[in-house]
């Protein structure tokens, strides 16, 4: 089997189960924005399969269609059309219809978090603070209540809440477009920062085309913006922008607290390779962002903000978490006080396996970075007793960034004088 035969035997294989995936969601998704999703999927899932197909019997004959459609790219323009705009597009019409703050999932045209971070940038602008007191609400909690985001997510909403009102301006200021934006900025700014390396199309399988990423991008979306933002702060990182970098990634800490673990895997990544100047640089400014952002917020409310931030994330609020797939953690936790402790322990295993990888294999590149930080994030998803399998978005999203990363690598070693420079030289040019 030739090469070119082995990548199209991958690429059919994956958009098969791709399409298995969106299928059984046209049938049995809870939600209403999935089965929307699902519908438009299968489509783009299905037109990848068969072109893989045609390519795959064009090779075995030993021709190779002319011209676009004779590349692998076809099937991922496929996918992003019809499983990741469309969809998008319709969700945020159908939205208008005003019914997804009814307890009926069969009716959300946005998951609960693209409406709960629009209500957080109204309520910091009204209250300086996104979080409401749950014990203070006249009523039962709800999880809805809940905002369990650090205060830099409000962003994404701001747009509604301040420009929002009739139908055009909130089809045009849903947040999901401004996670979208943000998400699409951070891949060209990325792109941009490593030269406009060739993309490999199995990275575009893994950050773009799988289930989780399209169906992220058209129901919900905060997770796109954030694992974007962390991604161009590991690009600036091995660019040499080593204070932008701290204050990219604070960012991205203010945002969702469980990318926190990279700030340890940058660190190490630029001592390893620029030396503690720029160790020092970051870290500042990583410390100092945070600090600005966190502190007005939590002066306002420490009480909320503690419980928002922290201990609702962590199943530990006034009303329990609904993350709750059957993943490892919590399944191990649902065997009561002793698996919880259990799940906890095998996390505490997991993350001083990660700190001795980094300190006997410390990350010297971009792509060893963003292994690292996707393997520790994967650890941390499957172990937390309060988890979702969507946010195993994350690594992947990292893994197929770290294909693109080694790709520009590969290219700066393959050119004379274009190499890894000395620590001590990298460090003096670091901004």
């Amino acid at each position: 089997m030739t090469k070119d035969s082995r990548q199209l035997t991958i690429d059919l294989v994956f958009y098969a189960g791709c399409l298995i995936f969106a299928g059984l969601n046209t049938a049995v998704a809870e939600f209403y924005g999935y089965h929307v999703w699902a519908n438009f999927a299968v489509a783009g899932y299905g037109l990848a399969v068969v072109h893989t197909s045609w390519l795959m019997v064009a090779a075995r004959r030993g021709k190779r269609p002319p011209g676009a459609l004779g590349s692998r790219w076809v099937g991922i323009g496929a996918i992003g059309l019809f499983a990741m705009i469309l969809p998008l597009g319709m969700l945020v019409i159908r939205r208008l219809t005003g019914v997804d703050w009814l307890v009926t999932p069969n009716s959300w045209a946005a998951q609960p978090e693209v409406w709960v971070i629009e209500r957080s940038a109204k309520l910091l602008l009204e209250h300086g603070t996104p979080y409401v007191d749950v014990t203070a609400l006249g009523r039962a909690a709800e999880v809805n209540d809940y905002t369990p985001y650090g205060p830099v997510m409000t962003v994404f909403g701001l747009p509604r809440a301040l420009f929002g009102g009739g139908p055009v301006a909130n089809a045009l200021t849903d947040a999901r477009w401004m996670f979208a934006l943000a998400a699409v900025a951070c891949v060209l700014l990325t792109l941009r920062l490593l030269k406009w390396p060739k993309i490999p199309v199995s990275a575009a399988q893994l950050a773009l085309a799988c289930p989780l990423t399209a169906l992220t991008w058209a129901v919900a979306g905060p997770d796109l913006a954030i694992v974007g933002l962390l991604v161009l702060s590991v690009a600036l990182a091995t660019t040499g922008r080593t204070i932008l970098s701290g204050l990219v990634l604070a960012l991205v800490i203010s945002a969702k607290l469980i990318v926190a673990p990279a700030a340890v895997v940058l660190g190490v990544l630029l001592l390893t390779r620029r030396g503690p100047r720029a160790l020092g640089g970051y870290a500042a400014a990583l410390l100092v962002t945070t600090v600005v952002l966190h502190v007005p917020v939590y002066l306002v409310d420490p009480k909320a903000f503690v419980e928002h931030v922290f201990r609702f994330p962590l199943g530990m609020g006034v009303i329990k978490s609904p993350a709750a797939s059957p993943l490892p953690g919590h399944l191990i936790a649902s065997l009561g006080p002793v698996g919880t402790a259990v799940s906890f322990a095998l996390l505490g295993i997991a993350a001083v396996a990660i700190l001795v990888w980094l300190v006997r294999r410390p990350p010297t590149t971009g792509s060893d970075a963003l292994l690292r930080i996707a393997v520790g994030l994967g650890a941390l998803i499957l172990l937390t007793p309060a988890t979702r399998y969507g946010y195993l978005v994350y690594p992947l999203v990292l893994l197929g960034a770290r294909l693109t990363f080694a790709s520009s690598e590969s290219r700066e070693t393959a050119v004379p004088g274009k190499g890894t420079a000395p620590p001590a030289q990298q460090s003096a040019t670091s901004s």
